[in-house]
């Protein structure tokens, strides 16, 4: 979940340019070295030529343009070998590999004609013109693939991920189908069921209470209960008919409160857009923890943390409860799917009792690149 940022990414090319620079110069420079009769301003014009070529990322044509005057001002000056051409081959590869065609073609032209009427034509200035000629070629050539192999290698990863976008849209349409088909059967096989049971404990007890009998503690226990799963699986029933994030964690703490629980909410770090996905198991994340706490927790304090980092967010619930670190905890349905929703984002999830006493929940999600 690394990788180069922008900045890295810039610095690592620049010195790679440079090293193309230095490379290339060092190589033109030892066979001007080997002529016994080079000048002060052969150097400057080699070296002229090949610094260069650490620009040709940001302006091809104008590196071209630059390497080949200075290289045929060196080659007119001083009719040097074969080898003097590297910085212009370079400039003319570079100018192809980025589409210049055309002006890579040009240079390649200019150069020849300068080289050609360095001297009389003779067998061996023909010979060494035509290989010259072969290796601009070849240089152009290269350019070209290696554009082609680039614009191969974006389309191929355009590929990748337009069909990792269609399976995951196709797998979010799955579960959306089967979140509906499960709600269905819930609702046909348990809301009657438990419906009956309410119904009848109901008028057990008002008969009961009708005639002045005690009610047995069993019957109220019946009806309390009942009445708690119809609550519950309501609330199961509409998280499985829609996965849509409701509100905000704020708003989830304002319920808390309206609902008789002691929650505080801080907020650290600069607040930004996580991601729809984030965004969603940070939500379930506090929704889950907080349902759990009012639950479980009994008369607690129960603190919410937000931390915004760099490249991660952190979700903290914990509560001074119950909870006892010496009692065995097995985690339920609700703590189970909250790891498992934030495990797929490439997250971690801590949720067990504290040490001090009380419960913890915390989450830490990758958000952005980092993810």
């Amino acid at each position: 979940m690394g990788g180069y940022t922008g900045g890295q990414m810039v610095t690592r090319r620049g010195l790679a340019d440079a090293a193309l620079a230095v490379v290339v110069g060092a190589l033109a420079m030892t066979t001007v070295a080997f002529d016994g009769d080079t000048a002060v301003v052969d150097y400057g014009l080699v070296v002229a030529s090949s610094a260069a070529l650490a620009f040709y990322r940001a302006a091809p044509r104008a590196v071209l343009a630059v390497s080949t005057a200075f290289g045929a001002a060196y080659v007119l000056h001083a009719q040097p070998g074969l080898p003097a051409a590297l910085p212009v081959l370079a400039a003319v590869h570079t100018a192809a590999r980025v589409g210049h065609r055309g002006w890579a073609l040009l240079a390649s032209g200019l150069y020849l004609t300068a080289y050609v009427v360095t001297g009389p034509t003779t067998r061996d200035i023909v010979e060494n013109a035509a290989l010259l000629a072969g290796w601009f070629l070849f240089a152009a050539v290269t350019g070209l693939a290696d554009r082609n192999w680039q614009a191969y290698l974006r389309q191929t990863e355009q590929r990748a991920l337009e069909a990792e976008r269609t399976r995951e849209e196709a797998a979010l349409r799955r579960a959306g189908e089967e979140r509906l088909r499960i709600a269905r059967e819930l609702h046909d096989s348990l809301t009657h069921s438990i419906s009956i049971v309410k119904l009848q404990a109901g008028v057990a007890v008002h008969l009961a209470r009708k005639r002045g009998e005690e009610i047995p503690p069993a019957l109220l226990a019946i009806q309390e209960a009942s009445g708690e799963a119809m609550r519950e699986l309501r609330s199961t029933l509409e998280v499985l008919r829609t996965d849509e994030v409701m509100g905000t964690p704020a708003l989830l703490v304002e319920r808390a409160r309206a609902a008789g629980l002691a929650v505080d909410l801080t907020v650290t770090g600069e607040e930004r857009d996580l991601g729809a996905t984030v965004e969603k198991a940070v939500y379930r994340t506090v929704q889950e923890a907080l349902t759990n706490a009012a639950r479980h927790a009994g008369p607690a304090k129960v603190r919410v943390r937000l931390a915004y980092g760099e490249g991660r967010v952190t979700v903290s619930v914990e509560d001074d409860g119950n909870a006892d670190p010496e009692r065995p905890f097995a985690p339920g349905i609700g703590l189970t799917g909250m790891r498992e929703r934030v495990t797929a984002l490439g997250g971690t999830l801590h949720a067990a009792p504290r040490t001090e006493g009380g419960f913890s929940v915390r989450a830490e999600l990758p958000v952005g690149d980092a993810a």
